[in-house]
């Protein structure tokens, strides 16, 4: 069973609220497909890291015999920026990437021995993929490790996911 799942941004709640997402995890989490519960949760941008990711990631996926849930991060950027103003509230930048993504995996071979659905989100990437593993009940997040002057001046990814995730995290060289 192959196929990949892009849910609208207009699904998603505006984070201004804090009550209305509290509401929004809750809701996501009792609509995810069953068949993922328990999975793999995996970050895939398409870099060369993240796709050592998700080959890890599907190894260990077909050995528990569980579905693979690959979470591409959309860029999202706070509308106080332009206006000046409060609350901070977030807009989402149109990201084709996870469109190419989508059908790029749909394609992938390797990809036809376990389940998978492909989800976006908006956000910090940390909060977002430990937000799909809770709300999958995920066994494990596996990301790969970022290199470069970012990470370095801000942390990785791999390394701030680890110190903050309740569910073991696997980096990636």
């Amino acid at each position: 069973m192959a196929g990949h799942e892009i849910p609208e941004p207009a699904d998603r709640k505006q984070v201004a609220d804090p009550s209305a997402t509290d509401e929004a995890a809750e809701e996501a989490r009792h609509s995810c497909d069953p068949a993922f519960q328990h999975g793999v949760v995996v970050g895939f941008d398409g870099s060369m890291s993240s796709e050592r990711a998700l080959a890890y990631a599907i190894g260990m996926a077909y050995r528990s015999g569980s579905g693979l849930i690959i979470v591409h991060v959309a860029n999202r950027l706070p509308t106080t920026v332009w206006a000046g103003c409060e609350p901070p509230v977030f807009v989402d930048v149109p990201d084709h990437r996870t469109e190419v993504l989508g059908l790029e995996l749909a394609c992938a071979e390797h990809l036809a021995e376990v389940p998978w659905i492909l989800v976006e989100r908006g956000g910090d990437i940390c909060h977002e993929l430990e937000e799909v593993g809770h709300e999958y009940e995920a066994d494990a997040i596996v990301v790969g490790s970022t290199h470069g002057l970012a990470g370095r001046i801000f942390g990785s990814v791999a390394g701030r996911l680890a110190r903050r995730a309740e569910r073991p995290v696997v980096v990636i060289p």
